[in-house]
C-alpha cells in the first residue's frame, strides 16, 4: 500500500507548494515530488532496516534488497503526478492548471491504488467501496486544502 501512501505524500507536496515562484516552476514541482518521494522511501526503508536489526541482531543483504523494493511504490507514486507537472503545457496550462492537473492525477493514482490494492488482498466488493470512499474523502480534504490556500 506504500503506492497510496506516496499518492497522499505527492499531493500534500503540491498543496504545500502552492505555485512555485522561481524562473522553473515545473522543474522546481518536479523536483520537489521526486525529491520527496526519495526521501520518504529512504525513511521508510531505514526504519524497517532498524527494525529487523533490532529483531535479528543482524541485517542480510537480501533482507536490505527486499524491503528497499517493498518500499518502492512511495518513490514511483511521485512519477505520474510529476509527469502531469511536465505535459501541463501540452494542455496549454499555464503553471496554477498545471498544478491542479498534477493535483488530480496524484489524487486519481491515491484512489486507484487503493481500489487495486484492496481487489488485490480479496476484500469483498463493499470494503473495496468503503475504502475507495475513505480515500476520496481524504483526497477532498486535501483539495479543500489547496483550494484554501489558493490565491
Amino acid at each position: 500500500m506504500g503506492a497510496v501512501y506516496g499518492s497522499m505524500l505527492a499531493a500534500s507536496v503540491i498543496v504545500g507548494a502552492g505555485v512555485p515562484g522561481g524562473p522553473y516552476p515545473r522543474v522546481e514541482l518536479s523536483v520537489l515530488l521526486l525529491c520527496t518521494g526519495l526521501v520518504f522511501w529512504a525513511a521508510h526503508v531505514y526504519a524497517h532496516l532498524f527494525g529487523i536489526s533490532l529483531t535479528n541482531g543482524h541485517l542480510t543483504w537480501r533482507e536490505f534488497r527486499t524491503v528497499c523494493k517493498d518500499e518502492r511504490p512511495i518513490v514511483e507514486a511521485a512519477l505520474p503526478p510529476s509527469a502531469a507537472v511536465a505535459l501541463g503545457p501540452l494542455f496549454g496550462l499555464d503553471v496554477k492548471g498545471t498544478v491542479w492537473l498534477a493535483l488530480g492525477v496524484a489524487l486519481c493514482g491515491q484512489i486507484g491504488w487503493t481500489v487495486a490494492g484492496s481487489v488485490r488482498m480479496g476484500a469483498p466488493p463493499r470494503l473495496v467501496a468503503v475504502s475507495a470512499l475513505v480515500s476520496l474523502v481524504l483526497g477532498a480534504v486535501i483539495v479543500a486544502a489547496k483550494a484554501a490556500l489558493s490565491h
